[in-house]
């Protein structure tokens, strides 16, 4: 028996990547969280097919600045050279990077207000994506686990939660909502057009049961369950007609062009592609935003990408009947500092936790909504402040899950989904 098997079964904590998901194909190991729970969910499927939920994640790695995104202030000191673009809400302005989503907005909403806690990266990507600080040893899961669990197929023959780009874990919910991981959009690893299939799959099935069983007489038997939840996950995601939906096969070159031929507009597409066949929670991710220095260098380009992308999502959802019942969600971890700052040798923004905006559309919610403002040097919240456990009590809401329900830690704790978040009246139909 190879002894690598173990050492790859226990490497990683809380998240399944696409290498250790489809291992198995190929000869490998699932990878899995050492010591997490399997926690299964007893879901109505007439319930679930009535309501065919979801949500795409645009998350913008490194922080994008509110100035030269959906908040601008030209003519000001702390504007810089940031110009201004009329949008179809009528008195609001974008920065001058977003022309395609600024003629999007009727069916778009901007928040300028969120009221952030977390000025350092990782701090501030934990509190964006699972709605709660990092403080205390209670591990949170992301909320796109979170919709797995309610709204996902656990009997799915592909995965309730995709991510493409690496993202935070599953946390106390364990594997079993695990985000999927898929590194490079449209393109499928190369054991799956050739998995190992007959006698030989069958004596690595076995080889595979017979460890955990030693593991579960050695006294880990959750680690066991987990294991072999993911062999059958991993078996039923091999044999799977929609794992054409991870790929660009029968798109037109038109509709790639649309959402731009780079690697962020091709996630996009494949993110459409994936609620589109039934997976109820998607993140897509775009860094480059930590812009220190070159900030107005760096931005018509990873702008562009962005606006490109999400503009063509928004408008393919709507065309297909999908918008209604899949919500969009753009933002990134912080926003920047108003005040320009002197590094050399070209200048940029730093790091603001207390304003910054995100970009809401679909759902249910509304449209062409400008919510709160922010004082003309874009240094404080004018009105309307939103914390970010209201972005995420207004996302359950859009996606009919009960943010005050309650999850249990494995120390048998309860902890509510949001801890104390109201939804954005402005934006509820």
């Amino acid at each position: 028996m190879n002894n690598n098997l173990l050492h790859v079964n226990l490497n990683r904590e809380g998240r399944v990547t696409r290498r250790s998901f489809l291992q198995l194909a190929g000869g490998g190991f699932a990878a899995m969280t050492s010591g997490s729970l399997l926690r299964s969910v007893v879901l109505n499927a007439a319930e679930l097919k009535r309501n065919g939920r979801s949500c795409i994640m645009v998350f913008l790695n490194g922080a994008p600045s509110q100035l030269e995104t959906w908040d601008p202030k030209p003519g000001t000191a702390n504007g810089g050279p940031t110009k201004a673009i009329d949008t179809k809400i009528p008195g609001v302005q974008f920065a001058e990077y977003w022309p395609k989503l600024a003629q999007r907005m009727n069916d778009v909403s901007v928040i300028r207000t969120i009221a952030g806690k977390e000025a350092a990266h990782e701090r501030g990507r934990y509190h964006l994506r699972t709605g709660h600080r990092l403080i205390g040893a209670t591990k949170f899961p992301h909320v796109g686990s979170i919709v797995a669990q309610k709204l996902g197929d656990p009997d799915s023959d592909i995965p309730n939660f995709v991510s493409i780009g690496e993202t935070i874990s599953s946390g106390f919910l364990g594997v079993e909502v695990a985000p999927f991981i898929v590194n490079s959009a449209g393109q499928l690893p190369a054991n799956v057009n050739n998995p190992v299939k007959g006698t030989r799959a069958d004596r690595r099935m076995d080889m595979l049961r017979w460890q955990d069983d030693n593991f579960a007489r050695a006294g880990a038997p959750d680690v066991a369950r987990e294991h072999q939840e993911l062999y059958r996950k991993a078996s039923r995601l091999m044999s799977s007609s929609r794992m054409k939906a991870f790929t660009l096969e029968g798109e037109s070159d038109k509709s790639k062009q649309d959402y731009g031929n780079n690697a962020f507009g091709q996630s996009c597409l494949v993110a459409r592609r994936l609620v589109e066949s039934g997976v109820p929670f998607v993140e897509v991710q775009r860094g480059g935003w930590d812009m220190h220095t070159g900030l107005w260098k760096n931005m018509p380009r990873t702008a562009g990408e962005v606006d490109a992308g999400v503009s063509a999502l928004i408008l393919d959802l709507k065309q297909r009947g999908l918008l209604d019942k899949t919500l969009v969600l753009c933002f990134g971890e912080f926003g920047r500092t108003p005040q320009i700052n002197q590094r050399t040798p070209d200048v940029g923004r730093d790091h603001w936790a207390r304003n910054f905006n995100v970009l809401i559309a679909g759902g249910g919610l509304r449209g062409g909504v400008c919510v709160g403002s922010t004082s003309d040097d874009g240094m404080e919240i004018k009105d309307r402040p939103v914390e970010v456990e209201d972005l995420f009590a207004t996302a359950c809401s859009a996606l009919t899950i009960d943010p005050e329900e309650e999850l249990w830690t494995p120390d048998g704790r309860p902890v509510q989904i949001v801890d104390g978040g109201t939804p954005v009246s402005e934006l509820l139909s």
